[in-house]
């Protein structure tokens, strides 16, 4: 699955941007789980590395809205946490 995003002009031509995939999936694919945690306060289902979160932001990092590296792996481990996927070791920045 992959976000598209296309653009139709009037005469008739067009463009069309294929972004990389949603940090979800790639959270997922990294975690090695088919699903995030129904209750992610309580019960973790996975645990990536900040490597891994690094990796990702990345990757992510064109269709983000943040300037830095470092802001992007927040963002990345943010969603990890709300999918119930721990992040190990401690935050390099």
């Amino acid at each position: 699955m992959l976000p598209v995003v296309i653009t139709v002009y009037k005469d008739k031509s067009f463009d069309f941007v294929i972004k990389t995939p949603p940090a979800a999936v790639q959270i997922m694919e990294a975690a090695k789980v088919k699903k995030g945690s129904g209750e992610p306060n309580r019960k973790k289902v996975a645990s990536i590395t900040w490597d891994q979160v690094k990796a990702i932001a990345e990757d992510k990092m064109q269709d983000l809205n943040a300037f830095t590296v470092d802001s992007a792996m927040k963002m990345v481990a943010g969603t990890a946490r709300s999918m119930g996927v721990n992040v190990k070791g401690e935050a390099p920045f």
